[in-house]
């Protein structure tokens, strides 16, 4: 779709933050914490309260609502040219179990806000507007994550996502269906023209550097791994130091590797974006008298691109090779899972730096070092975020917070953006 640069009567076009607040304050009653936070998990009855709620707020603005057989709901305001594929923004709804108010919440509701300034003021688009939420984004309840944007993207099939459980052995499916939203359109089906996501950065990056506005350039890449290291239990009293086989030290010293792995692999303009990080470690026989024998332990490898994601690979994987031949201990590290980095499409990266300029926000480029549901539309179509500062980095918890003016001004970026891809019908 071809870029139009805003007319000049739509420069001090301004959504109500007030009413933002006020719709994420209200969403956040539904499944609220003792700490302030939410947990609403996927497909349960609170999680059919949210969405209900959504609903009837897009209706009385007059929008749309088509569900697709993941329960991906998509609310539309239309435009004068409804044959254009929608300029489409969004996130999710439900929430980890020691959730906060905004992450994914805001996505959604920051799309409902443009969607009603719009209306506000009289505006017609050229393409229709869309706001989505997508099912399971979250992955706490069933796996895999990011499940409604991932079916809709074709990454897994439909089957595989109804036939996921969780602890209780209850469907993705069954619960579906029973809070009412299977609805019949097959995901992947609906058209977009472009996606933009506004978020919550999730991380102390902005805060750290007094940033507004976050413009997202892409998501990391990311690998995991199992690494064990097998070496010899024996009493720790009676065996001497040079005749040990501890596997734990050995592990250590690896474990410092993928740290300082993290800091080897900078992007050619000297930037870093290395994540190393070992989040998960199981010591055998786990006695306090024994010399470990076994360790098996996690690797989380991130970087800016797939290239140098290869690279931090190839080096954890020399420095293991060496580490084995100096200790004579066995090191087996075994791929988990992978996920490609995913850079977002130029132009609407520049429509997000371009709103922020023209509304005097202080902005920065950033990354995304967690996936989100705009790392599946970006294969389908371009795709964009949004990131705004969150107090101390703090996601994933229930004192999760972020400041009303971070949280309207990402949201008038995210108009302007959505705005400059859709176009103003004229005359």
């Amino acid at each position: 779709m071809k870029t139009q640069a805003l007319p000049d009567p739509l420069q001090g076009l301004r959504v109500n933050g007030a009413r933002l607040w006020d719709s994420l304050m209200e969403l956040a009653r539904i499944g609220a914490t003792e700490k302030g936070g939410v947990c609403r998990l996927t497909l349960t009855d609170l999680d059919k309260q949210g969405r209900d709620l959504v609903s009837r707020w897009a209706t009385e603005a007059g929008m749309t609502i088509t569900i697709d057989k993941i329960g991906n709901g998509f609310l539309r305001r239309p435009g004068r040219n409804n044959a254009l594929p929608p300029v489409m923004t969004g996130s999710h709804i439900d929430t980890q179990p020691t959730g906060g108010k905004f992450d994914g919440n805001y996505g959604v509701l920051a799309g409902l806000e443009v969607v009603r300034t719009l209306n506000d003021a009289g505006i017609e688009t050229e393409a229709p507007i869309e706001v989505a939420w997508w099912t399971n984004e979250e992955g706490s309840r069933f796996v895999p994550v990011m499940m409604g944007s991932g079916v809709f993207a074709k990454a897994f099939t439909l089957e595989t996502a109804y036939a996921a459980k969780d602890v209780d052995g209850k469907s993705v499916k069954d619960e579906l269906a029973r809070i009412g939203y299977i609805g019949e359109q097959e995901p992947g089906e609906h058209p977009i023209g472009c996606y933009f996501e506004t978020h919550i950065e999730q991380g102390p990056v902005l805060e750290d550097n007094a940033k507004t506005i976050g413009v997202v350039t892409g998501v990391l890449g990311i690998r995991w791994y199992d690494c064990v290291v097998t070496g010899m239990e024996a009493h720790a009293g009676p065996t001497p130091m040079a005749l040990r086989k501890d596997a734990l030290q050995v592990a250590t010293t690896l474990m410092q590797q993928v740290v300082a792995c993290a800091h080897r692999h900078p992007q050619a303009d000297g930037s870093n974006h290395g994540r190393g990080t070992v989040g998960m470690v199981q010591v055998h026989p786990n006695s306090r008298n024994v010399i470990p024998g076994r360790v098996k332990f996690s690797i989380d490898l991130r970087n800016s691109s797939d290239a140098l994601c290869d690279a931090m690979d190839a080096d954890i994987r020399a420095v293991a090779a060496q580490l084995s031949a100096d200790s004579g201990l066995a090191i087996e590290i075994t791929p988990v899972s992978s996920y490609p980095a995913q850079p977002f499409h130029a132009e609407c990266v520049s429509a997000v730096q371009a709103a922020a300029e023209k509304l005097g926000y202080s902005h920065m480029p950033a990354v995304s070092g967690a996936g989100h549901d705009a790392v599946y539309m970006a294969r389908l179509a371009p795709a964009g975020m949004i990131f705004i500062p969150c107090k101390d980095g703090i996601s994933h918890n229930e004192i999760e917070d972020a400041a009303p003016s971070d949280i309207e001004a990402g949201c008038n970026v995210l108009l302007h953006a959505m705005l400059e891809r859709a176009g103003v019908a004229q005359g």
